[in-house]
């Protein structure tokens, strides 16, 4: 059942995935999440070095991915060239017929290893630079920052990317993981089925709620404008980016370790301006419609993700496409299971009535 690989308590505040807090979890490697969740179960310690060492050694891009990539329009969104560059990526892998579950597994590592590398090649090459192999020394967090960067990071930014990609691992039957699954259901490929998440991780309501979370808080500029910008949204009944969530109704666990991952960089970089602003929209928000109206709307995942990438120097265009390299894992535990039930999904159309 899909709730043994995720579960959430909105009401307490709980996640778990595959039955373990996601609070002991987040000081891991995201290799040792995504053994986890694909697997079934956390690897000892030489479980989970050969499987890095499958991770980290099938991290390049061929020569015909990188061609694709210079084709790409740049002037789209970040999204759709990944959506391309992973369909077409799928022509290359030796196993794209072989369906059975090693095949999948082996399909699964260069989906996990080569979809970060993608997106940091898109990034350069968008902006005039060439791309930056891989570095299969590097943890999947320090080597992603170090493929767009083209330097290493520091210890705590590779940290709290790494802390990144396992925070945004996993989460349920979103609308991209019940994409997943349903195409995985037809008993179509594994890249279709991460193809189809990707298509609706794209959409707005969805994936893109962290880089508007940055929008915004770079518009407020300072935390004196913040009180009385949130306060104004609040009249005019305007969405206040990165608050509520479909299923919790209390404060997001996720978002509560972003919010303490954000001061630790802020203080690191000697500049709390990113962090004061957003913890006094967060102090509005929750007195304005929490304390005083008793809406459950707590600041979620994206709120304070937001920040970090501010402190990373993450531009809005990136947000998106890297919580898709943390959520593939995810997605590819969820297609494993669906594939197991060799049945498709088919939900009938009074159902779209709940939506």
């Amino acid at each position: 059942m899909s709730k043994n690989i995720c579960f959430i308590d909105g009401l307490e505040g709980i996640l778990k995935y595959r039955g373990i807090d996601i609070n002991q979890l987040v000081d891991l490697p995201y290799d040792a999440i995504s053994y986890l969740l694909i697997l079934g179960e956390l690897p000892g310690d030489q479980e989970l070095a050969e499987y890095s060492a499958c991770l980290h050694g099938a991290r390049e891009v061929n020569r015909e991915v990188l061609d694709v990539i210079h084709m790409c329009n740049f002037n789209v969104d970040s999204m759709e060239a990944l959506r391309t560059i992973v369909s077409f990526m799928s022509q290359f892998d030796p196993d794209i017929t072989d369906s059975s579950p090693e095949g999948n597994t082996r399909k699964a590592i260069r989906l996990i290893a080569r979809i970060p590398t993608a997106v940091a090649a898109h990034y350069r090459i968008v902006n005039g630079n060439e791309p930056v192999p891989p570095d299969p020394s590097l943890s999947h967090g320090a080597n992603f920052l170090y493929m767009i960067r083209g330097s290493k990071p520091s210890q705590l930014e590779a940290e709290v990317m790494e802390k990144d990609f396992i925070l945004s691992a996993e989460h349920e039957l979103n609308a991209s993981t019940f994409s997943s699954r349903v195409t995985a259901s037809t008993l179509s490929d594994l890249y279709s089925a991460i193809v189809s998440g990707l298509c609706a991780l794209k959409g707005p309501l969805h994936g893109g709620a962290r880089a508007e979370v940055m929008t915004m808080i770079e518009e407020i500029g300072s935390q004196e404008n913040a009180e009385k910008i949130i306060l104004e949204k609040i009249e005019k009944k305007e969405k206040i980016m990165g608050f509520g969530h479909r299923v919790y109704k209390t404060y997001d666990p996720r978002g509560a370790i972003f919010k303490q991952l954000s001061r630790e960089l802020a203080e690191a970089k000697g500049d709390m301006c990113w962090y004061e602003i957003a913890e006094k929209i967060e102090e509005t928000v929750i007195r304005e419609l929490v304390e005083k109206k008793g809406k459950p709307i707590y600041p979620n995942v994206d709120f304070y993700s937001g920040v970090i990438y501010k402190y990373m120097d993450i531009p809005p265009q990136l947000a998106t496409p890297i919580f898709a390299i943390g959520r593939v894992s995810g997605w590819i535990a969820h297609c494993f299971e669906q594939y197991e039930k060799k049945r498709i999904i088919r939900p009938r159309a009074f159902m779209l009535d709940e939506c």
